[in-house]
């Protein structure tokens, strides 16, 4: 699913036009990109938790030339499904 079908989705599961949609999912993105720029968890109950998690700068390869080179620190997302979502996914209700 892309973003205009989840829009589509929304607006039709929500009774909104899909113009309300796009902003709802829009600011929800926004709020969400924030939180998690400031190192905030994101925690929809029932749903998961989108945790900020930092690497450490580590040792790779190009695959192209084989050389090593070194990847900078950053910060990931990791995403740890809730109950809810994990019963739905393997079919208890």
């Amino acid at each position: 699913m892309n973003k205009a079908e989840l829009i589509a989705e929304l607006a039709e599961r929500a009774g909104l036009k899909k113009q309300k949609a796009a902003k709802v999912l829009d600011a929800y993105m926004e709020i969400v990109t924030e939180k998690m720029s400031n190192n905030e968890e994101v925690v929809l109950i029932g749903f998961g938790t989108l945790i900020p998690r930092p690497q450490t700068s580590r040792l790779a390869r190009n695959p192209k030339t084989g050389e090593p080179v070194m990847i900078k620190p950053r910060t990931t997302v990791k995403f740890k499904p809730g109950k809810f979502l994990l019963e739905a996914m393997n079919g208890k209700k």
